[in-house]
């Protein structure tokens, strides 16, 4: 005997939340961040063992596809660290209603991307 309606929602039919996307990219941007750590250390391994090796990095990062790279990495640790303390407060037992959740995605996901034009602006005006 096959059941054809299943007990839980169906991804044709699923409609997306805000909670959900937000854990979703979550998840991916933390191993992106993962990876990005791992490489930025070793390319401080590297700058220590040379000065040639400072040059030929510097050259990468002033390319475009180099500053897109910093830029995008600037983005997942602003959200990630973002999203992080909305976990906080979740754990501290607070914004469990839904308009609250969804109020609070909503900044997290724009407050990442105001975070990273600030550090922009504020990287571009050191360096």
């Amino acid at each position: 005997m096959e059941n054809n309606n299943p007990l839980s929602p169906h991804l044709q039919i699923y409609r997306w939340q805000i909670s959900s996307l937000l854990s979703i990219t979550h998840r991916i941007v933390g191993v992106i961040n993962f990876f990005a750590i791992i490489l930025i250390c070793l390319w401080a391994i590297l700058i220590t063992f040379s000065q040639n090796n400072y040059s030929s990095i510097n050259l990468f990062l002033n390319t475009s596809f180099g500053k897109f790279f910093v830029i995008s990495l600037c983005w997942t640790f602003s959200f990630h660290i973002l999203n992080e303390l909305r976990h906080l407060i979740w754990d501290a037992g607070y914004g469990f209603d839904l308009k609250v959740a969804k109020i609070s995605g909503i900044i997290v996901f724009i407050g990442s991307f105001v975070l990273t034009i600030l550090f922009y602006i504020l990287g571009r005006n050191i360096f």
